[in-house]
């Protein structure tokens, strides 16, 4: 689930918590929302870890280290 799909979650989670007036017998709304909310800051909140992890550049490598052989230079 991509960054699109996480913030779709919070936003639909938003809708059925606090902007719906709907009452379905054996189901509580606002309880559906609120956890497709949390689900969707998890997933954000790996999402951005990852792609945090993932832009991180490794350090250059060290230049390396040419020895001169001195004995047949004149």
């Amino acid at each position: 689930m991509g960054m699109g799909g996480c913030i779709g979650l919070i936003a639909a989670g938003a809708i059925l918590a606090f902007a719906t007036d709907w009452h379905v017998k054996g189901v509580n709304l606002t309880l559906v929302g609120l956890i497709l909310m949390v689900v969707g800051v998890i997933g954000t909140s790996a999402y951005v870890s990852v792609f945090k992890r993932r832009r991180t550049q490794p350090p250059p490598p060290a230049a390396p280290v040419i020895e001169e052989d001195h004995r047949f230079t004149r």
